[in-house]
């Protein structure tokens, strides 16, 4: 039980924090709070990982109960929540941003810790659709928990990059913040490629086997 607890808590930590696409993150949260003083950026750090992983825990556990709703099979989820991740991977390696998440610093100001740095800088399209599969393949109580703890895991990870989004401006520089997210996207297009070609596979194998 241990043993799989820890196994799928160490996988599930190394893919929320791919998920999130990190350093694209602490690119757009340097952009959306320049100026402001170091109190009101740890709020917002403070409240962008408390929602996030609000919403990341309910589609961790509705997957089953949407595709149960709207009568689509986890294969079919797999590959369509992989190809939209594809394409966010292509963005990310193409421009080192999201496709769905370009020109947000020029957005309104007032209070950016839920819309936009939660939703839908941290948890964009392809992240929630990723989310549902991965919460939708675990089963086994100790494997829930695993993934569980290591969605807190990847959103602390994030965290601590966001508090130290100052230094690592410093040390990296925009290119370089640019060339992380770039390597970034390139392993989230291998998990992408995985969630779809796992998808296609358990298909043609239900198909088969009707």
């Amino acid at each position: 039980m241990l043993d799989t607890f820890f196994s799928t808590y160490l996988s599930s930590t190394i893919r929320f924090v791919f998920l999130l696409a990190p350093f694209f993150v602490v690119t757009m949260f340097l952009a959306l709070t320049r100026g402001l003083p170091a109190a009101e950026k740890a709020s917002i750090i403070r409240r962008a990982c408390v929602s996030a992983f609000i919403l990341g825990v309910i589609l961790f556990f509705a997957g089953p109960l949407l595709f149960s709703a709207i009568g689509i099979t986890l294969n079919s989820f797999r590959i369509g929540a992989g190809s939209l991740l594809f394409l966010t991977a292509i963005s990310l390696v193409n421009s080192g941003t999201r496709n769905h998440a370009t020109g947000l610093p020029d957005e309104d100001r007032d209070d950016v810790a839920v819309v936009p740095l939660a939703i839908p800088v941290m948890i964009g399209p392809a992240t929630i659709g990723a989310i549902m599969v991965y919460g939708a393949e675990l089963k086994a109580v100790p494997e829930v928990a695993g993934g569980l703890m290591g969605l807190v895991s990847g959103l602390f990870i994030l965290g601590v990059l966001l508090r130290l989004s100052s230094y690592l401006e410093k040390a990296l520089g925009k290119t370089g913040l640019n060339i992380m997210s770039k390597i970034s996207g390139l392993i989230l297009s291998a998990m992408a490629a995985e969630i779809v070609l796992t998808g296609i596979s358990g298909f043609v194998a239900s198909t088969s086997g009707a």
